[in-house]
């Protein structure tokens, strides 16, 4: 089976140009068509009326949407998520659990197996992410510090054999927490830095242990300071350390989004949504991790006023960034996919490139999502 995408404003990282088109063959990019050549027949042609062609975004933090969390734990809630993340355009997810008991955690992850083995039209679920439950409780921000522990790479290894698990985001100054990096390393689990009050010093102890990533950056985190540069420090500091963003321009603010992209090379940034069950939904009362939570005009916020989590798509992640800096589409196209892809090791997604899955979305000029492809086959579409 082919498909021919014409007509497009192609996106990819280093290289960007109207009138372009894709031959897709087999679930995979096969050629890739410059204004002036001859293009192939194929079994099906889409006109895409040189609306934006970008590889398809790549979350790797994310709780929910559309009224459900991951760790709801059933096929039927990571199936919602999955399915209604193609609406903004992700098309690889790693769905993200909160800080709660083991077997919360286990009943979770079984739902992702359950969810793989199914015959499903979402997206691509190649792993999960566990924010916590080692973390830092002086710095808890909406986690339940009810389930907070001490890092335990035994719990990790019986949750893999589960499903894989793709990272781990967790303290680093806690007890273990630097040799804990080298232990998640060694299973082939990313480590980063998450809910923590460590030093710069003390970051440095996981960094010489594997560490090189940064989640959430600039929340729940040890600010910069001229006596010791933190967390914050660190992640602008160090070139090849890689550091999630919210920018839903709430969570960070415009100048420090603004900031962080004049001062930390692109290649290293990735846009997360961090999203919980209220993505998609009205304004309301909604549950995370057992803990009540407020949303209004968007923004979700414990009955402390603490944020929690965030009712952001990463569409509108891009636009917000695309709008503040001015940095052009085919280097911020690096940050919702291709950095997540190579920080993670995901294999070939993230690029429009011959050999690359076909996996695609395609925008208007606002950003907004008009179809989404995974494996050339379209499983979200606007109309």
């Amino acid at each position: 089976m082919s498909l021919l995408l014409k007509n497009c404003y192609l996106v990819t990282p280093g290289f960007e140009h109207e009138d372009m088109s894709v031959l897709i063959e087999n679930g995979k990019i096969s050629r890739i068509y410059a204004p002036q050549d001859i293009l192939p027949e194929a079994d099906e042609v889409r006109d895409c009326g040189n609306a934006l062609l970008m590889p398809g975004f790549v979350d790797v933090h994310c709780h929910g949407r559309s009224g459900f969390d991951f760790c709801d734990a059933s096929v039927e809630a990571i199936s919602t998520i999955a399915k209604n993340k193609l609406a903004e355009g992700v098309t690889t997810l790693l769905p993200t659990t909160l800080t709660l008991s083991y077997e919360q955690l286990a009943a979770a992850l079984q739902s992702a197996a359950d969810y793989a083995a199914s015959a499903n039209d979402g997206c691509k679920i190649p792993g999960v992410h566990l924010e916590g439950p080692f973390i830092n409780s002086k710095l808890i921000g909406a986690q339940n510090p009810a389930y907070v522990r001490l890092p335990d790479i035994e719990e990790v290894k019986k949750l893999n054999a589960i499903y894989p698990v793709k990272k781990v985001s967790f303290a680093p100054e806690v007890e273990g927490g630097d040799l804990f990096s080298a232990e998640l390393l060694a299973m082939g689990v990313v480590p980063s830095a998450v809910h923590t009050a460590a030093t710069h010093g003390e970051f440095l102890a996981a960094y010489c242990h594997g560490m090189r990533n940064l989640s959430h950056f600039c929340n729940q985190m040890t600010a910069l300071h001229h006596r010791d540069i933190g967390m914050v420090g660190a992640g602008l500091l160090h070139e090849d350390v890689y550091i999630e963003f919210i920018c839903d321009k709430l969570h960070i603010c415009p100048d420090m989004i603004e900031l962080v992209f004049s001062l930390k090379d692109v290649k290293h940034i990735q846009l997360i949504s961090d999203a919980m069950r209220a993505s998609g939904m009205p304004d309301g009362e909604y549950d995370l991790g057992g803990m009540q939570t407020f949303v209004k005009a968007g923004a979700a916020r414990l009955a402390n006023g603490a944020l929690a989590g965030s009712t952001l798509q990463i569409c509108d992640a891009l636009k917000n960034v695309f709008d503040i800096t001015g940095i052009s589409l085919s280097e911020l196209v690096r940050t919702t996919s291709d950095n997540q892809a190579k920080a993670l090791d995901l294999g070939k997604i993230g690029r429009i490139e011959p050999g690359y899955a076909a996996d695609l979305v395609l925008l208007d000029d606002d950003f907004k999502v008009l179809s989404t492809y995974v494996d050339g086959v379209e499983r979200y579409s606007c109309k």
